[in-house]
């Protein structure tokens, strides 16, 4: 009997001892050079055509030669031959004395509208200083509240004529409207009525309507307000394109006059100064 040869043993194995899985390849695929450079020339496109259109086209008055009349460091509309300025707490304190050495300028200043009131309670901190010292420099001075659509129009009324003391000599007060806020057309047309009607009352004058003329023409196109002076705010332009009457003319925001250390209003009147008198309170 002949011994049986040992069955050699079978160790067990997985397949992750003897098969390596294949590693697949990921292949980049990089943009064509042609695209990527088509598309950094349209983004260059539209961010040049952006920067015009946004910030070189609404400003581009300010870089034009000057072929008229320049003074307090911008060109001046042309044939205007009363001028003056509206501050506010924005322009800091003011140099009264070196600010009244303008009226005796080549182009004199001869009026001033500063802020008095915003709203049914928030007062201009520098108004009674400033109204004051206008007066005694023998400017022609005006008085505006800034329109709050989301608060009561006579509220805002009633909180003007407490601020305000008008004489005569002065100008008619102003209500000042740039914001709809969440009001429709309709509702701040009547709300804006209720304070004229209410100021108007008080000071025996209709007021004067300010506003921008893109506001004008889109919320304030009734015919109802074509009563009130109208001073239109129209910057970086040559002439007002208005083609309603107006009395007064805001063309820029960076006039530099003497004795006011920031930039501020200037202004044109519709008229001579002979006229601009016979408009104030009598």
């Amino acid at each position: 009997m002949t011994p049986r040869k040992p069955i050699p043993s079978r160790k067990k194995t997985t397949g992750a001892s003897h098969r390596s899985p294949r590693k697949k390849k990921k292949t980049m695929r990089s943009m064509p050079t042609w695209l990527r450079n088509t598309l950094a020339l349209l983004l260059v496109g539209i961010f040049s055509v952006s920067f015009y259109y946004f910030v070189i086209r609404p400003y581009s008055y300010r870089w034009k030669e000057c072929y008229g009349q320049k003074a307090y460091g911008i060109c001046l509309p042309c044939c205007y031959e009363v001028h003056g300025i509206d501050i506010s707490h924005y322009q800091g304190a003011i140099d009264w004395d070196r600010l009244a050495e303008n009226r005796d300028a080549e182009f004199p200043l001869h009026f001033i509208f500063m802020k008095a009131t915003e709203g049914g309670d928030h007062g201009d901190d520098t108004f009674e200083q400033n109204f004051s010292e206008a007066g005694k420099r023998g400017f022609i001075r005006g008085a505006y509240h800034f329109f709050s659509p989301k608060t009561d129009p006579l509220r805002q009324a009633d909180f003007f004529i407490r601020t305000v003391k008008l004489s005569a000599g002065d100008l008619p007060p102003v209500l000042d409207v740039e914001v709809r806020g969440k009001k429709t057309k309709k509702e701040l047309q009547q709300n804006i009525k209720r304070w004229l009607d209410r100021v108007e009352a008080h000071y025996g004058v209709k007021p004067i309507l300010y506003t921008s003329y893109k506001f004008k023409t889109s919320y304030l196109d009734d015919s109802l307000f074509n009563a009130y002076p109208y001073w239109i705010a129209h910057y970086y332009v040559d002439s007002v394109r208005y083609t309603g009457k107006w009395h007064f003319w805001q063309h820029t925001d960076i006039g530099t006059v003497p004795g006011i250390k920031h930039d501020v209003d200037l202004n044109v009147f519709n008229g001579t100064l002979e006229e601009l008198q016979k408009m104030t309170i009598k």
